[in-house]
């Protein structure tokens, strides 16, 4: 019946022939112009889990409540902590404006509220010794403060060398700020510029990349109708950044990153060499249509053909959707490797048959009647392998495996109407010569004489490669499938590296303060967690001690830093005078002495020497390196001075609503110790947390959950597509026997397939994990092929038209897959890499296993009534 019904459809579409290619040409454009009106992809892979599984909910309650996903993160680094933090404060204040584009915009860690209680989340003693040197210097201070110029400057290193003169100093102590000056003014000289940090100066170590960065968290508004929704806003901060001149006034740069600009760079790579590679996978594929059908007008009809189907698949799979992923994408790369294996087979059917009779019609109906059965089967079953991955928890491929399952449909059903039509409106000449390859003839007889020991040998190494599946590894971390050359991903693989930045962070959410109170406590208890904070962490401990130091320290240096009146701006000439008196008292200080004190105060010497020999232009430009950031400084300083007692109450509204939402849900976050780039470590501290607090979501838990749910759920529909296929196979085969002839290589496909993988270190992850119902699609569409031929009676099956059908077919899903390879996306090429991998092992499996396997066919006569009940 089967049989029957695909000659009658072919034997229909070829007498109508023309309106049939007219309706399908008019579908297509339909379906193209539907696609490209609701055309969407949602680069999230946050979205490829189903959002039912407990812990997605739990996500989206936490999204819901804080809003973290709709963030961009704008990184700004300078020179010093100075210039970090006058480029930020000018950023943030000009975005804030921009209503059309942004929110909200908060300045992390910064802004009025930390620079005047910035020293309250100091210990004690810390607070202390900082208001100690403060008042120690408050001599210094009121020099420059009053005299900001490089007499003032001059004037204080003077008071600095007379200290050293009393023993109040040691001279060797000097050593590291008197080289910091002499660096920057050894730049002014040689390059006329430089930059200067009082920060640094002051500090007792060198000041580190998170010293000189600044945070600025935007919640845009986002275009959830472009296919980069958030770009508008992205491409508005880096205008903003280009109209307050970053690079010229405070030589600092801005870099994005956090979901929004990630998932736009994520579409943007996923597109970039797209249209590349796919005008280049186009011309392979013509090349190889070519040595195997040797007809322009053949290869053209597949080629429309093929169009045709991606187009409607595309269609269809909108419909279905609404929206691609970054799995369900991958269809269109899948249509074509497989759905151009019925457009092939179909034709190199009726290659044969056109050699054998020269009638077009005939030829194709002959043709029709030769690969029902085969072309049906592989069709039903490898869309039978896409959709038992519907049930499953993993949507990202839930829903390729729904597009991909109705395109194999589609695929099967445009080869037995649109190419048959097409064929018979373009009638291509007949064939010479016999379609085959005679040249295999040896290794047909090598397979049938040798069988025995092909298939223990075959079996005996697949199974001894069994032990390696236990070191398969499953890449659960997705930052690995982004391209880290991508200014977000790089941003973050930066931040990543700074535990203070929170990059891999747990939370757990409560609506009670004690409770709060003691999941922080036992967090804290971890040794695989670095710190512990909740709102609760913003409210500075033994404040009143702090206070009292801060106002005592006030005293002295509130004068100091506001005094009664500034001197008047001194001439050059005057400046020069200060620098000469500068140079002659600090070679007095150093005299002989070799310590690193005396040769750095001769080092500064020499350098205040040439600066005062050169031009006024050179001096200007060093008081202005000097002054700018002194300045700063003490506007920091000033409002560090009036700090207050902070409580809940007194905390900024936008950090408040970062850790408490409105409905009354706290979070509580922990960060991990270690390696942050190590899996083995993230997974040790998500496993830990999740066994002291189970309901923890985000960060690595939420990773961790998603590589479990992938791997569950691939095992889950690897074992149902299995099943399904197999029920399929005997269902249409009716032999027990038949069935094992085709799963059996297949099944030896997967296990060396993954034997590889482990033996070159490619791990499994979520995109190229895709590979694995591929394997189960291709193999079952060339193995029905040769297990139907089989119990035809066909003998030689390596000679045959059909191992030609089969090795081009190879060749154009090869060249597909290729593409994925060639990608810049790391996600999309290693899918292309394993996809290549399982096409070779498929393919030998078919043509050198399964033969032997097979061995010679069964009794003709017997066959034949088994087909006559099926078909």
């Amino acid at each position: 019946m089967l049989t029957s019904i695909v000659v009658s459809i072919v034997r229909a579409c070829t007498r109508f022939a023309l309106p049939v290619v007219i309706f399908s040409l008019l579908l297509a454009v339909g379906s193209g112009y539907y696609a490209a009106r609701n055309f969407a992809i949602n680069t999230d892979i946050n979205k490829l889990i189903s959002p039912d599984l407990d812990w997605r909910k739990r996500d989206q309650q936490f999204e819901q409540a804080f809003d973290r996903e709709r963030l961009i993160l704008a990184v700004v680094e300078a020179p010093t902590p100075e210039l970090t933090s006058s480029a930020a404060k000018a950023l943030a204040d000009k975005l804030s404006t921009d209503k059309k584009n942004f929110e909200a915009v908060t300045a992390l860690g910064s802004g009025e509220f930390f620079e005047k209680n910035g020293l309250l989340y100091l210990p004690t003693e810390e607070v202390g010794k900082v208001t100690g040197q403060l008042e120690s210097a408050a001599p210094l201070i009121e020099i420059m403060a009053g005299d900001p110029s490089i007499r003032g400057l001059t004037g204080a290193l003077e008071t600095g060398l007379a200290g050293i003169k009393r023993g109040q100093v040691k001279l060797d102590n000097t050593a590291r700020p008197f080289n910091l000056i002499s660096d920057t003014v050894e730049k002014v000289l040689t390059k006329g510029n430089a930059t200067f940090s009082w920060r640094e100066l002051t500090s007792d170590k060198p000041l580190t990349d998170s010293d000189k960065r600044a945070f600025i968290e935007v919640k845009p508004i986002i275009d959830y109708t472009a296919l980069e929704p958030g770009k508008t806003a992205t491409d508005a901060i880096r205008q903003a950044a280009v109209d307050l001149k970053f690079a010229d006034n405070y030589g600092a740069r801005v870099r994005l990153t956090g979901p929004v600009p990630m998932a736009n760079e994520e579409y943007a790579t996923v597109q970039e060499g797209a249209i590349t590679n796919g005008i280049g996978t186009v011309v392979v594929v013509l090349l190889i249509l070519w040595m195997a059908l040797h007809s322009g007008k053949i290869i053209f009809a597949v080629f429309v053909n093929l169009f045709i189907g991606l187009a409607i698949t595309t269609a269809v799979g909108l419909m279905m959707v609404g929206s691609l992923n970054l799995l369900s994408i991958a269809f269109a790369v899948l249509f074509v490797g497989l759905g151009v294996d019925f457009g092939i087979q179909f034709s190199v059917r009726y290659r044969s048959e056109r050699f054998k009779n020269d009638n077009v019609t005939l030829a194709l109906e002959n043709a029709a009647r030769r690969s029902a059965v085969p072309l049906s089967l592989a069709a039903m079953a490898t869309a039978a392998g896409f959709l038992c991955f519907l049930p499953t928890d993993y949507k990202g491929i839930s829903e390729l495996g729904k597009i991909a399952g109705a395109g194999m449909l589609v695929a099967f059903l445009t080869s037995i109407t649109t190419l048959p039509a097409l064929l018979n409106l373009l009638h291509p000449a007949g064939e010479k010569d016999p379609v085959g390859y005679a040249f295999l003839a040896p290794v047909d007889r090598f397979l049938e004489d040798h069988r025995v020991p092909i298939i223990v040998g075959t079996l005996l190494v697949t199974l001894a490669g069994l032990p390696l599946l236990y070191y398969m590894k499953f890449d659960f971390n997705p930052i690995n499938l982004r391209n880290p050359k991508a200014e977000s991903i790089a941003t973050f693989l930066d931040l990543r590296k700074d535990p203070n930045t929170g990059a891999n962070a747990i939370n757990v959410m409560t609506k009670s303060e004690d409770d709060a109170k003691k999941i922080e406590a036992k967090l804290e208890k971890l040794p695989e967690v670095s710190r512990v904070m909740s709102l609760d962490s913003f409210i500075p401990q033994d404040q009143p001690a702090k206070l009292k130091l801060i106002a005592q320290a006030a005293k002295t240096l509130g004068p100091a830093l506001n005094p009664d009146s500034i001197d008047a701006a001194p001439s050059d000439q005057e400046n020069v005078e200060a620098l000469k008196s500068t140079v002659d008292n600090l070679r007095r200080t150093a005299g002989d002495n070799k310590g690193p004190g005396g040769v750095a105060a001769r080092r500064l010497a020499d350098d205040l020497q040439k600066l005062a020999d050169s031009n006024q232009a050179t001096r200007d430009k060093a008081q202005d390196v000097f002054i700018a950031p002194m300045k700063i400084v003490f506007d920091q300083l000033r409002n560090t001075l009036k700090a207050e007692t902070v409580t809940l109450q007194t905390l900024p509204p936008e950090l408040v609503e970062s850790w408490k939402a409105k409905d009354g849900l706290m979070r509580v976050e922990a960060e991990p110790k270690g390696d942050p780039n190590d899996n083995d470590n993230l997974r040790r501290f998500a496993d830990v947390v999740l066994a002291a607090e189970p309901t923890a979501i985000g960060g690595p838990v939420s990773i961790l959950k998603s590589g479990d749910t992938v791997v569950r759920a691939f095992i889950h529909a690897g074992i149902l597509a299995l099943v399904m296929i197999s029920l399929l196979l005997y269902l249409t085969l009716r032999r027990i026997v038949d069935v094992l002839m085709t799963i059996v290589p297949l099944l030896v496909a997967g296990i060396v397939t993954l034997e590889i993988c482990v033996l070159i270190g490619l791990p499994l992850n979520f995109a190229n994990i895709v590979a694995l119902p591929l394997l189960l699609g291709v193999g079952v569409a060339f193995k029905i092929y040769y297990v139907t031929a089989w119990r035809q009676g066909r003998t030689n099956l390596l000679q045959s038209s059909l191992t030609r059908a089969i090795f081009f077919s190879a060749l154009t899903t090869a060249t597909a897959f290729g593409s994925l390879w060639l990608s810049s996306h790391p996600g999309t090429a290693s899918m292309g890499k394993l996809l290549a991998l399982s096409l070779v092992t498929t393919l030998a499996a078919v043509l050198l296993f399964q033969p032997a396997l097979m061995g010679k066919p069964r009794n003709v006569a017997d066959e034949a009534d088994i087909a006559n009940d099926v078909t």
